[in-house]
């Protein structure tokens, strides 16, 4: 039974490391669609079309405004997520109090001074033996970056890191645009895809006929698989919760941290309006508002001594 045991742990820690050996080959192919997509909608059909004339250049030009609009929301929330630290803690991190079980007593010293024993056994204090860290409230280890990754909601491939406090609004609006990008991209060239199955000749390159057939099939499964994701993620966000602590709590009726939509909502987004669909916290949001920060939560106090 140990040496099965063994085995598992061997075989997870392997796909751990392939993960992480993934990097830029998931970058590569997002770039890869995106450069198909682009060659298909932008070079093969709708930038000819601008000097077509008539009612067929008024909608190659709305197509166009409308698909580099989205591409650059697209790229731009992309890259914030792929290159911002989803948030760590701190070196010298010292809770007040246990946020994670609602305590209001005061953590002591001579508390923090028994984590340094090879197997710490005080429960009023989280403490990660893989990193050898406080864990902060709803944080949690990440075993693909090998670190606690503050309020972790999942390591993504898509991204190559991990997606927590601090990149998580970056997280939806990069599905939030890859939605509207891959829906315009299929509707746009499904005329062109239908025409495949019609008996008419159908103009263009061999290359250019393979482009757009690809290009097509490509973005309508993204737009499927995103368009369910995103709901999931509209449901988490709503609730306060996290994929990991959604799975955590689903025997709890009541949340902690659930403050109502309204808030909820805030806690990822901000509450400055403008601020909202891009990538970026106004400064009096990232002043004045700790959660955004991943170290500290509001929560409804007569849940506060709720554990899982």
């Amino acid at each position: 039974m140990y040496r099965s045991g063994a085995v598992m742990a061997w075989n997870v820690f392997k796909f751990c490391t392939a993960l992480r050996g993934l990097g830029s080959i998931m970058i590569l192919l997002v770039l890869g669609v995106v450069g198909v997509s682009y060659y298909a909608v932008v070079l093969s059909i709708y930038g000819p079309a601008l000097t077509s004339g008539g009612l067929d250049s008024f909608i190659a030009l709305v197509v166009l405004i409308m698909f580099h609009a989205l591409l650059v929301m697209l790229l731009w929330s992309y890259f914030s997520v792929v290159f911002t630290d989803p948030g760590g803690v701190p070196p010298n991190y010292r809770p007040m109090v246990d946020e994670e079980r609602g305590d209001v007593d005061r953590l002591t010293g001579t508390e923090f001074s028994s984590l340094t024993s090879p197997e710490p056994t005080n429960t009023r204090i989280r403490y990660c033996r893989k990193c050898n860290h406080i864990k902060p409230p709803r944080c949690h280890h990440c075993s693909v970056c090998g670190r606690c990754v503050l309020k972790m909601d999942h390591h993504c491939v898509w991204v190559v890191n991990c997606v927590g406090a601090l990149n998580y609004k970056y997280f939806l609006l990069f599905l939030f645009y890859t939605l509207l990008e891959t829906s315009l991209v299929t509707l746009s060239l499904l005329p062109y895809f239908l025409a495949f199955f019609s008996d008419g000749e159908i103009a263009g390159s061999p290359s250019t006929l393979a482009t757009t057939f690809l290009a097509f099939v490509l973005n309508l499964a993204f737009t499927l698989s995103v368009f369910g994701f995103l709901i999931m993620h509209a449901s988490l966000v709503s609730g306060n919760t996290t994929t990991i602590e959604a799975y955590e709590k689903k025997t709890s009726p009541k949340w902690r941290y659930d403050l109502g939509r309204k808030r909820n909502f805030e806690q990822v987004f901000g509450t400055v309006a403008k601020y909202w669909f891009i990538p970026a916290y106004s400064d009096e949001d990232l002043r004045r508002m700790p959660a955004l920060q991943g170290l500290e939560y509001p929560s409804k106090p007569d849940l506060d001594s709720q554990e899982f």
